[in-house]
C-alpha cells in the first residue's frame, strides 16, 4: 500500500553511493558504474515527480570527490556534461521539473558552467519538482562560506555581530530558499552522511540501504518512503503523554 501522500517527505536527499563497488562486483569498469548510476537518477527524479514530491536534493561530486583518479575525476566530469546535453533534459522541463545546483563551481570547466547555467535558466519558472544537484559541494564548506558572508557585512558595517543568529547565518547557506529534507538516504551500505548538508541535517530522517545507486529503483524508494511514514518526527520535543525526563 502506498503512504498517504500528506505524511511523505516534502524534500529528499539522496547521497548517491556505490557505483564503482556496483561496477566492480561485476568486472566492470567505474566509468560502466558511473553511468548506470545517471540511469538510477533519471528514475528516481521521474519517481519524485509521479509522487508530487516538492524538492530532491542529490549528491553527485562532493568537495573530496576531486582526491580520487585524475581520469575517473574527468569521466565523472565528462559523463555530467553528456547529462546535461541530453534530450531527457528537455523532457524534464516539459514535466515541470525545475534544475537547481549548489557548490563551489569555481573549479568546473568553463563549458561545463555553461551548461549548467543554461539548465537552470531553462527550467528557472518550472513549478513542479525542483530537483537540486550538489557538485562540487560539501558541508562544512557550505558553512563556512555562509560564515564569511557574514564577516565581511560586518567588517563593512552592514551589520553587527551581536544582531547575527541561526536564521541570518541559515539565510547564507546553499539550501536558503527550500525547506530542510525531511529524509535523507544513503545507498551503498555506508553509514555515514560524508559532510552533506551538515548545516541543514539537523532533524532529517536518516534511512541506510546496502543496496547500490545502480540498483535502486522506485521499489526500492518506496521502501524508504514506507519505512519514514512510521517514524514519528519529535524535532527535539516529545511525543504527547510522554514525561519530560525520557
Amino acid at each position: 500500500m502506498a503512504p498517504d501522500i500528506e505524511k511523505l517527505p516534502q524534500h529528499i536527499a539522496i547521497i548517491m553511493d556505490g557505483n564503482s563497488r556496483w561496477a566492480q562486483s561485476r568486472g566492470l569498469p567505474t566509468k560502466s558504474g558511473h553511468r548506470h548510476g545517471t540511469e538510477s537518477a533519471r528514475e528516481i527524479v521521474n519517481s519524485c515527480v509521479k509522487r508530487n514530491i516538492p524538492f530532491l536534493t542529490l549528491f553527485a561530486f562532493s568537495s573530496e570527490n576531486w582526491m580520487r583518479p585524475v581520469t575517473e575525476v574527468q569521466g565523472l566530469m565528462a559523463l555530467f556534461l553528456s547529462v546535461l546535453k541530453r534530450n531527457e533534459i528537455k523532457q524534464l522541463h516539459k514535466n515541470n521539473v525545475r534544475l537547481k545546483f549548489i557548490g563551489k563551481r569555481t573549479d568546473f570547466a568553463p563549458k561545463l558552467l555553461r551548461s549548467m547555467q543554461e539548465v537552470e535558466k531553462l527550467t528557472a519558472n518550472n513549478t513542479g519538482t525542483t530537483v537540486i544537484v550538489a557538485v562540487d559541494y560539501g558541508g562544512r564548506w557550505d558553512i563556512t562560506e555562509a560564515a564569511a558572508k557574514l564577516a565581511v557585512m560586518v567588517e563593512q558595517g552592514k551589520l553587527a555581530a551581536a544582531d547575527i543568529d541561526l536564521d541570518l547565518l541559515h539565510s547564507r547557506t546553499s539550501l536558503s530558499d527550500f525547506p530542510d529534507p525531511d529524509l535523507c538516504i544513503r545507498t551503498g551500505g555506508e553509514h555515514r552522511i560524508s559532510n552533506f548538508l551538515l548545516w541543514q541535517f539537523a532533524y532529517t530522517e536518516l534511512y541506510f540501504t546496502d543496496c547500490y545507486w545502480p540498483d535502486f529503483d522506485d521499489a526500492a524508494l518506496q521502501q524508504a518512503l514506507d519505512d519514514y511514514v512510521q517514524r514519528q518526527r519529535r524535532f527535539g520535543g516529545h511525543d504527547h503523554g510522554e514525561s519530560s525526563n525520557e
